[in-house]
């Protein structure tokens, strides 16, 4: 299964933000193993580098990132998901657009995210890190 986090997910792991640390490592950890696999867009890196910056300085946030991007897959985001997010009339929010479809071109099946709503447009489905691992870890 082919699983997309959201960047709040992954500024939870790199700036240790409590309770959802807990969380989202535990997810993030499934990449070891044969069940499931990470993606995560361009764009959601870049955001959680900026708050990882922000929080541990540029040199920490770099190391944080590259540890981080060796450990799961990139899903592109180019021309492509810019169009279909432009064309999709009940997308609002134009990055939650290309986080959608970079997700649903990789070919995710589920985005994890701690803002739900955001994506009330997918045809995929969309959970928190609990509501993730209650359904599939219970």
């Amino acid at each position: 299964m082919k699983i997309f986090l959201d960047a709040n997910v992954l500024i939870a792991v790199l700036n240790r933000e409590y309770p959802l640390f807990s969380l989202a490592a535990r997810i993030l950890s499934l990449q070891d193993g044969k069940r499931f696999s990470i993606y995560t867009s361009p764009i959601c890196l870049a955001i959680a580098f900026y708050f990882a910056e922000k929080k541990s300085g540029t040199a920490s946030a770099r190391k944080k990132i590259s540890l981080l991007a060796s450990h799961i897959s990139i899903a592109p985001t180019g021309t492509n998901e810019v169009n279909q997010t432009i064309a999709a009339r009940q997308i609002s929010d134009f990055e939650d657009g290309l986080e959608y479809y970079s997700a649903v071109n990789a070919g995710c099946n589920i985005i994890i995210t701690e803002d739900t709503g955001d994506f009330h447009f997918s045809e995929i489905e969309i959970l928190n890190c609990g509501q993730f691992l209650r359904k599939y870890f219970k």
